[in-house]
């Protein structure tokens, strides 16, 4: 068994067209261990956002393997890569997502409803999960009466819901104004290190780069730097 939790071999993203191919992800390989703090980085079209997509299975490769716990889920149907995405991983978007008619709770509790956990349990851990991202007096808000940062750390308790392996963030700060994403990234960072909380970012903002651990440089769609930082 192997002791990374995300573990990529030649990973290939080909886009073919009649006059050319573009190699969104070009050959990548890659290892992620429990609880390390990544960003993603690289100018636009780099391949960022390709790579995450693949490893979070909203995309599938051209090839090459990717392995989540030991698992090439390259390999699972469509319907074990929908079940396997609900248990395992948590996603967090630049856009948010959250669905406008439910409530924060309800938003945060959507994820372990779909995973047929129990309503006492779902209610029990939204409000556990509101709480420490300092919502907790916010839960019964629909997104509307929610600012762009309160409903970034909803989105936050939601990733948190289910107790994935990892979290993939893309670009979750770009919609943000400076004191709440510099607030987001303090609570992300706060979660990584109380929790152990692996998180994986695909980001322009270099305040993620400042505090992640780990800075894995992409250009054409091919890793050209990978630093960890000491300390």
């Amino acid at each position: 068994m192997s002791s990374f939790i995300i573990e990529t071999k030649d990973l290939y993203k080909i886009y073919k067209d009649q006059a050319s191919e573009v190699h969104a992800v070009d050959g990548v390989s890659l290892c992620i261990a429990q609880g390390e703090f990544t960003a993603i980085v690289g100018p636009s079209g780099s391949g960022k956002t390709t790579l995450l997509n693949l490893i979070g299975g909203l995309d599938t490769p051209t090839a090459g393997s990717l392995c989540i716990d030991g698992e090439d889920i390259s390999r699972l149907s469509s319907r074990e890569l929908i079940d396997f995405r609900l248990h395992h991983i948590g996603f967090i978007f630049q856009s948010y997502n959250l669905i406008p008619v439910l409530t924060a709770k309800e938003n945060v509790s959507f994820i372990m409803d779909l995973q047929g956990r129990k309503r006492r349990d779902a209610d029990s851990r939204s409000m556990e999960l509101l709480d420490a991202v300092g919502l907790g007096d916010r839960a019964d808000s629909r997104p509307a009466k929610l600012s762009g940062g309160q409903q970034q750390r909803v989105a936050v308790a939601r990733a948190l819901a289910s107790k994935p392996r990892f979290i993939l963030a893309d670009e979750p700060t770009a919609n943000l104004d400076s004191k709440s994403a510099a607030n987001l990234l303090d609570m992300m960072e706060r979660l990584n290190k109380q929790e152990h909380t692996t998180f994986l970012f695909s980001t322009h903002d270099p305040r993620i780069m400042a505090k992640a651990r780990r800075i894995i440089t992409l250009e054409d769609g091919r890793i050209v730097n990978d630093i960890v930082k000491e300390g």
